[in-house]
């Protein structure tokens, strides 16, 4: 029996760890991955066992696109099932298999077949991760649900988030960054922040809120980084990405890492040139490694940073101090620029102060400010007037599906500041761009372009 469980081709990976890896990891790049995990399993022999699942619990799952991979842990007698799509499942009728690895639980029960205790975990096989923390993740995950299983029957673990992150749906919102060209008064789009969001979540925030408390949330940032960096296939312009400090520095410490991410970039028919990455202000510790040495390893690809939220009251000009030249751009607070002279004088000298500091740090660098959350024309032409003259700013543009701007980059350039300032002032006009937030769109339907 031994020698038939251990030897046959029917399950790959059932006596050699790494095969199983291969086979059920490696091989599937970018697909949701379950790891079902048996123990205790009493009342059958474990081939008979392994036959039941090719079999009935098969018939539990009602799928056609899928398939297996065994491997089996004698010491602990623990057996490990993978699932994986052959192709894709639609997010739309993404399987439930813990409920399906339930009811075949309680017909194995109801008709006395075989008893066993079982948890299951899921993930994506991402492109960054290698097949032993992504093994690891699985197999850990397993455990904890197996034990919350015993204690109480709970799929908390299993909600909506994780759906999302776990599935093959790759979904994406981004605000264009509108440039303004003092020379020949026109504005254009040249790229844009992307943003988690358009079906499954609004955005990050409603995503983290599903997120249970003893998540990875760096392994998390991860693998909505790739999912968003997969979204974007073939977009033009320059692309800003969010990441914290701490999950920069824990995710990819090692430098292979970062040439995983380099190759998935060029693999989705984008240049690393044309990725940002926007340093959110959040504490981080640098015991074990430097932001700078994990930084300058993906500047030494072409890729750069963004201090994100940079203001006044930021905390982030550390960063800036310690990058250097890889800072590339600074995404100035509103605070730094919301204010009316006449209420308050030293607030305006402060932030006049701030913006002239901001500037030569910027020119150092050779970087731009880009302008945030600009909520009038009134606040655009003060920021113009003080040589600010990029904005990601919703009286311009409102965030759009990737399908949507890379279908209209093409379109979204010269338009003279005219223009924008009969729309940004008429009223009627003003409304209309607040509800489509395009203003490339509300100017070519009112004829003005």
């Amino acid at each position: 029996m031994k020698n038939q469980l251990l030897t046959g081709p029917y399950y790959f990976g059932m006596k050699d760890l790494e095969v199983f890896k291969k086979h059920f990891i490696q091989e599937n790049k970018g697909k949701p991955l379950f790891l079902i995990r048996f123990e205790n399993i009493t009342g059958i022999e474990l081939t008979e066992f392994l036959d039941l699942l090719r079999t009935e619990f098969y018939a539990c799952l009602d799928l056609e696109d899928i398939s297996f991979g065994f491997h089996y842990l004698e010491k602990q007698n623990i057996l490990l099932m993978g699932i994986a799509p052959l192709f894709e499942w639609d997010i739309e009728k993404f399987p439930n298999i813990e409920n399906s690895v339930g009811k075949f639980q309680q017909q194995c029960l109801q008709n006395k077949i075989v008893s066993f205790h079982f948890g299951v975990s899921r993930t994506q096989s991402n492109f960054i991760s290698d097949n032993e923390e992504i093994y690891s993740e699985l197999f850990k995950s397993s455990e904890k649900n197996l034990n919350d299983n015993l204690v109480r029957w709970s799929w908390t673990y299993y909600n909506k988030a994780n759906t999302y992150i776990s599935g093959s749906v790759h979904e994406a919102m981004i605000q264009p960054t509108v440039i303004f060209n003092p020379k020949d008064k026109t504005y254009s789009v040249k790229g844009g922040e992307v943003f988690l969001g358009g079906g499954a979540y609004i955005g990050y925030k409603d995503l983290i809120n599903d997120i249970p408390s003893d998540q990875d949330i760096n392994r998390i940032e991860l693998l909505i980084l790739e999912k968003l960096i997969i979204a974007c296939e073939g977009a033009p312009g320059l692309l800003k990405f969010n990441i914290s400090p701490q999950s920069l520095i824990d995710t990819f410490s090692q430098n292979d890492r970062v040439d995983r991410l380099k190759k998935l970039i060029l693999n989705k028919d984008l240049q690393p040139e044309n990725i940002r990455f926007e340093l959110v202000e959040k504490p981080y510790d640098e015991s074990k490694y430097h932001l700078k040495d994990v930084c300058h390893a993906f500047y030494s690809h072409g890729m750069s940073f963004a201090a994100d939220d940079f203001g006044v009251k930021s905390q982030s000009h550390q960063i800036v101090l310690d990058l250097g030249i890889m800072i590339k751009e600074f995404k100035l607070d509103p605070i730094s620029f919301k204010f009316k002279i006449e209420e308050d004088q030293i607030k305006f000298l402060d932030n006049l102060a701030f913006i002239d500091y901001c500037k030569r740090l910027a020119d150092n660098r050779e970087a731009v400010i880009t302008a945030e959350a600009v909520e009038d024309f009134d606040t655009l032409r003060f920021l113009m007037e003080h040589q600010i003259y990029q904005f990601q700013a919703n009286i311009l543009f409102g965030k759009m599906t990737v399908s949507d701007y890379k279908r209209d980059f093409d379109l979204l350039h010269s338009i003279h500041e005219d223009v924008v300032k009969e729309v940004l002032t008429d009223k009627i006009l003003s409304e209309k761009q607040k509800k489509i937030g395009n203003l490339f769109l509300v100017a070519s339907e009112e004829g003005l372009i």
